[in-house]
């Protein structure tokens, strides 16, 4: 589902997989991507902890 995964700024950005779109989430705390980074699953970190939490934007 994710290809990778960045942070800067309170910035995280999102490539997925399939459609390669990337996705940038505002105001993330920092502590947030790192519980991702370490997460088992990634994917389901992002559902369950980002998605529809922050402002989003499309990338690309």
């Amino acid at each position: 589902m994710i290809i990778s995964i960045g942070f800067k700024d309170s910035i995280l950005e999102i490539e997925f997989k399939g459609n390669g779109q990337i996705w940038q989430y505002e105001d993330v705390p920092e502590y947030l991507y790192h519980e991702m980074m370490s997460a088992s699953s990634q994917g389901k970190f992002w559902h369950a902890n980002i998605k529809g939490q922050y402002r989003e934007s499309r990338a690309n």
